[in-house]
């Protein structure tokens, strides 16, 4: 019996690359945290790459979201937000996968083939210098995405429809009290301490909510850029909005394991070239207020991920990401400790911490 999804890659890629191309195997890859589904093409025939990717898209849904949080905004998307966001993209020279053809009504997209070596593996037992210079150039590309991205504003494209806001930055600290502290297996917290940190959080929403935004990718780590022909590609961008420059930034330097390689003095340098590369382009920033700021965002966005996690466990079914816990807990609690601000919560959230290890 023929797999309905390899028949019907193969009628696409010969519409795309012609009657000579055809299909000769569809390889399985490892999913992400969404519930997208992707496959390898292998090809053959004049004028078909060797290999290109297949988005497999959830049955019964012309619109899927990979985020639930993305309920908050006002208004559906009218179109997929990877094709939005793709189009605009491309078009400010971001350097994203192409885009070989998409059939939304049958659940399925062609996109070209970037390679498994994410900038997480490239980096893997290079000296520090090398480190730095491949983080550089993922700055690089931020910076490009942000400032360029910002300059040429198109309210056609979704992510300037919708910004982080308070509401956003809540639903997602309520997501952490949640998962990772109420729901938690075994976890034990009593509801004087909830409140506490619900009165901190609503104050750090504040501050971050009044940050002048900027287009931010919103998931800009060490696993979403692929090294492809030793140079730095973006994908998974189509939760793109508008939120503090910090909030990628915070991302890339602060995401599951990367302390293993982004250790605190690496981290400092890479900062200090971000806000010296944000002036060069015109961008002023004032050091002490960003780097304030830059520490907000982290501790927001791990403390965020780490009720993820339990969340994907506990009701996704996906155990795998609950590794991650020890070492973003780990990196919180260094954080935390460095935020003078945060001093008041800190005994409270290192005791649960003490628990997620």
């Amino acid at each position: 019996m023929i797999d309905p999804l390899q028949q019907l890659i193969s009628e696409k890629i010969g519409l795309i690359f012609g009657a000579g191309a055809t299909l000769t195997s569809l390889a399985p890859l490892a999913g992400d945290a969404s519930s997208r589904r992707y496959y390898r093409a292998h090809l053959r025939g004049l004028g078909a790459p060797a290999t290109a990717i297949v988005m497999d898209l959830p049955a019964g849904s012309t619109l899927p979201l990979s985020s639930e949080e993305l309920a908050v905004f006002k208004e559906r998307p009218k179109e997929l937000p990877f094709l939005n966001l793709h189009r605009f993209l491309s078009r400010i020279g971001v350097h994203v996968p192409k885009l070989y053809g998409h059939w939304e009504n049958q659940g399925v997209m062609l996109l070209e083939d970037l390679g498994d070596t994410a900038l997480w593996d490239r980096v893997q037992n290079l000296p520090d210098e090398e480190i730095i210079a491949w983080y550089q150039q993922a700055i690089d590309e931020l910076l490009h995405l942000q400032i360029v991205g910002t300059a040429q504003r198109d309210d056609a494209c979704i992510a300037f429809q919708q910004r982080f806001d308070f509401k956003l930055y809540m639903w997602e600290f309520e997501h952490f009290i949640e998962w990772g502290l109420e729901k938690r297996p075994g976890a034990a917290i009593d509801g004087a301490a909830i409140d506490q940190l619900r009165r901190w959080f609503t104050g750090v929403s504040e501050i971050l909510a009044n940050q002048v935004p900027c287009l931010n990718h919103r998931d800009y780590h060490s696993w979403n850029l692929m090294v492809s022909d030793e140079s730095i590609r973006v994908i998974d961008f189509q939760d793109a909005l508008l939120a503090p420059p910090q909030y990628d930034l915070a991302s890339l330097l602060n995401d599951r394991i990367t302390d293993q390689i982004v250790t605190p003095p690496i981290e400092e340098r890479l900062l200090r070239y971000y806000t010296e590369s944000s002036r060069t382009l015109g961008r002023m920033l004032e050091p002490d207020e960003f780097i304030e700021v830059y520490r907000l965002s982290a501790i927001q966005r791990d403390l965020k991920v780490v009720g993820r996690f339990y969340y994907l466990d506990l009701v996704k079914g996906k155990p795998g990401y609950r590794k991650f816990i020890p070492p973003t807990v780990r990196r919180l609690a260094r954080n935390l400790a460095n935020t003078p601000q945060a001093r008041p919560i800190l005994p409270l959230l290192l005791e649960q911490f003490e628990a997620m290890q």
